[in-house]
């Protein structure tokens, strides 16, 4: 059990790593640091849209529409905080 537990953190840990990667590429292209005309970095960010762009669908439907500002990222960040907070404190259920 308890590798079950370790790869439910490390599974949390992947996301918290990509909606971070996901936040701080798209102020790169929004400053324009990055290029998306750039293969690598079109296909990067392609590829976060499609995994992180569900998840942030199903947050925005609740959230209410500010100007400018998407907290769909910030607050999947704090559910996945949160979810590890949750399962460190039930680490006895695993053992």
């Amino acid at each position: 059990m308890t590798s079950l537990f370790q790869i439910l953190l490390m599974i949390v840990d992947i996301a918290k790593w990509i909606v971070l990667a996901h936040v701080i590429m798209s102020w790169l292209i929004n400053f324009q640091v990055l290029n998306l005309r750039q293969p690598l970095v079109a296909q990067l960010w392609s590829g976060l849209n499609r995994i992180l762009e569900p998840v942030y669908a199903r947050v925005r439907r609740f959230v209410p529409t500010t100007a400018g500002l998407d907290f769909a990222p910030l607050i999947v960040l704090v559910a996945i905080y949160a979810l590890r907070i949750v399962l460190m404190n039930n680490i006895a259920a695993f053992y």
